[in-house]
């Protein structure tokens, strides 16, 4: 191609124009391009390096090709198109190593400079190796400083614009397509600047055929409409996945705002509500009713009609309680998951609660039907309000929580107001889980030990092992305060191991051989290797089987029936003791004797502390001890105190007695002191 710069002036900066809007056309696209780069995950990675390294590539040459139109040396000046055309692959391959080095994993400090450093050589040699393609007649020259400065030119501004790339700042982009734009162009009209025209235009007259100056602006048009093709191409799939990720993070944040089963708002759109509502109730001098809602026996319905029953009756509820806030100015309702729901409430002005708990009783009353069946739901309330029972959010929700707990084992009312008295030492003990956990750590938890009597002689028989836990700040734990809670965190399990080994450690020692008696919880019970446990502890300790007897109560051993049975035939199989704990307190005693195979019957301290007479209370015992007889158990009563208690045992013929008056429980120290007991040697 021969163009002619005969020309006229007149247009040349017009030219320039068109370069510099086209070069800043590209470095905004560049930059939001590369901004995707940064961000994209997988496969995505490479469609947008690839639009990257193009709108990157096209935006140098053209700005580079457009602006040589406009250069004037005064002589036809003939282009090759060969190394025009390496010009263009060495401005694309050039800048897609660039983006891909300061983009890539690992995300290291100096990658960014690394890679706009290479963005800014590809400028560089893009610019010249385009200048090779011109061919004019006469000498050219090079000035070598400016070349030097050109290529600096080049580079400084784009190790910049790389860096406030992934640096994250929030105008990041912006700085980018600002930088990558003065790289392009400085380094370009500093290249141009080195170059110097000698005379000789008659060299090549005649060597192609002039193009006239519409055609130069043509072509230039040509060339800034492909690079406006180009990045425009690339701009309508930046727009397209720009809207894709506004409409994926709206899916995104109404999945981490609602609840996808009952479309309510979540935990997470409760905190925040909760805070506002807070915030208002503050500002305008109000109040603001907190309620947690909890499904009663929703572990039946999943268990006997399967989840999807499940489920429905969850949408359902939901549904009847959202439908009940929108009558409700400023009521909320959300599901906190599971089968627990939470409702805010203002209550401006009169207005009480009463009524809004009242219309939630009633919305949740009517049955639901799944298939055939009809399923009456029933469900554990308990509320606060703030101020009146908290001061912020977090302790308005543990209130109504607490409320909600007594709800639930209240059999007469199923709604309950927070009450600080009555839910104060909920929370207290609630607030000991924490530190029980670490209570075995710490060596927090130690035995005492209580002796088992023979009633006509007072001889000792054994003792039965206790758990006491010394509370750093707190002192002395009442085991009817920390058992419970140990229970239902199932840390019973790691305590009662713990209690089986000291105990059994401890005992072996004695002298004389006592009978050694433990505690089983019911958590104990249903865990499958409670067998293999005191296998391993009666191994380590040495204490002979015959010399150990674990303790279970029946609600124990009918919580899960059938694995309790076959717990204690391992257990027997073995050669250790069961006893049957507080006989006489459960409604299947006898069954439980008929059932499982106990060693020995421990009376409960009831039988002794009844309205009924002495008479009455002898001939229970006597029952009892029939019944021991028939099912070859022994029998032991417990809680003795009075020495009349002990005449009826006496009169009533029962062998062994335990309590009080035998003995408090003690650590094993002062009943070594005192001589009942000795180590052997």
């Amino acid at each position: 191609m021969t163009i002619n710069h005969g020309a006229v002036a007149d247009h040349s900066l017009a030219l320039v124009g068109v370069a510099a809007l086209v070069c800043l056309a590209g470095a905004w696209a560049t930059s939001r391009f590369f901004q995707r780069l940064i961000d994209g995950e997988g496969d995505q990675r490479g469609a947008w390096l690839l639009l990257t390294a193009l709108s990157s590539g096209v935006t140098i040459w053209c700005t580079h090709f457009v602006d040589i139109l406009g250069y004037r040396p005064g002589v036809e000046m003939d282009l090759d198109w060969t190394m025009t055309g390496v010009s263009l692959l060495i401005a694309v391959a050039g800048s897609a190593a660039g983006f891909l080095l300061a983009a890539g994993a690992p995300r290291l400090p100096a990658r960014p400079a690394l890679g706009g450093a290479v963005v800014g050589l590809a400028v560089s040699a893009m610019h010249y190796v385009g200048m090779s393609a011109m061919h004019m007649p006469g000498s050219m020259s090079w000035d070598p400083a400016l070349i030097a400065l050109s290529v600096a030119l080049g580079i400084v501004p784009a190790v910049l614009a790389l860096r406030a790339a992934c640096s994250g700042a929030r105008h990041g982009a912006n700085r980018m397509c600002l930088l990558f734009a003065a790289s392009v162009v400085l380094m370009h009209f500093t290249g141009m600047a080195s170059m110097h025209h000698g005379s000789g235009m008659g060299a090549m007259a005649g060597a192609g055929t002039p193009m006239d100056q519409s055609s130069q602006y043509v072509l230039a048009v040509a060339i800034a409409a492909m690079s406006f093709v180009t990045i425009g191409a690339g701009m309508v799939g930046y727009l397209i996945d720009d809207r894709s990720r506004t409409a994926s993070l709206e899916r995104f944040r109404r999945l981490a705002m609602y609840d996808v089963l009952t479309g309510l708002p979540n935990r997470a759109s409760l905190n925040d509500r909760l805070e506002v509502e807070i915030d208002r109730a503050i500002q305008q001098g109000g109040r603001l009713g907190l309620i947690v809602i909890d499904v009663d026996n929703f572990k039946e319905i999943n268990d006997l009609r399967g989840h999807p029953a499940g489920d429905e009756v969850l949408r359902v509820l939901g549904a009847r309680m959202a439908e009940l806030t929108q009558d409700e100015e400023g009521a909320f309702i959300a599901r906190m998951g599971g089968d627990e729901f939470v409702a805010l409430c203002r209550l401006d002005g009169d207005r009480e609660l009463t009524a809004f708990l009242e219309n939630l009783r009633r919305v949740l009353a009517p049955s639901i039907q799944i298939g055939k069946d009809a399923i009456v739901p029933r469900a554990s309330i308990g509320a606060a309000v703030f101020p009146d029972h908290a001061d912020d959010a977090e302790a308005l929700v543990n209130n109504a929580d607490l409320a909600m707990y007594r709800a639930k084992s209240d059999p007469l009312h199923n709604v309950c107001l927070y009450d600080a008295a009555i839910d104060g030492r909920t929370r207290s003990l609630r607030g000991l889980s924490a530190d029980l956990r670490e209570a075995l750590a710490r060596d927090e938890l130690f035995l005492h030990y209580q002796v088992q009597t023979a009633v006509e002689t007072g001889e000792a028989r054994g003792y039965e092992a206790l758990l006491r836990w010394q509370h750093p700040q707190q002192g002395v734990i009442s085991p009817t305060d920390f058992i419970p809670l140990a229970e239902e965190t199932r840390l019973i399990v790691p305590i009662g191991a713990w209690v089986l080994r000291t105990a059994c450690a401890e005992a072996v020692r004695w002298e004389p051989p006592y009978r050694l008696s433990v505690n089983v919880s019911a958590v104990q019970l249903s865990e499958p290797g409670l067998a293999q446990t005191v296998r391993e502890v009666l191994a380590e300790t040495g204490l002979p089987a015959d010399r150990l007897e674990l303790e279970m109560t029946e609600t124990a051993v009918f919580t899960d029936r059938d694995n309790a049975l076959r717990t204690l035939e391992e257990v027997k199989a073995l050669g250790v003791g069961v006893a049957l704990d507080d006989f006489g307190v459960g409604y299947s005693s006898l069954d439980a004797l008929r059932t499982f195979p106990f060693d020995r019957i421990k009376i409960d301290r009831s039988f002794f502390s009844g309205s009924g007479t002495p008479q009455q209370t002898v001939e229970l015992i006597q029952t009892v001890l029939s019944l021991g007889r028939t099912f070859g158990m022994a029998v032991l009563a417990e809680g003795i105190e009075t020495d009349d208690q002990l005449a009826l045992l006496s009169q009533a013929g029962c062998d062994e007695a335990q309590g009080f008056l035998f003995g408090r429980p003690t650590a094993m120290a002062d009943i070594l002191l005192s001589g009942q007991l000795s180590h052997a040697e």
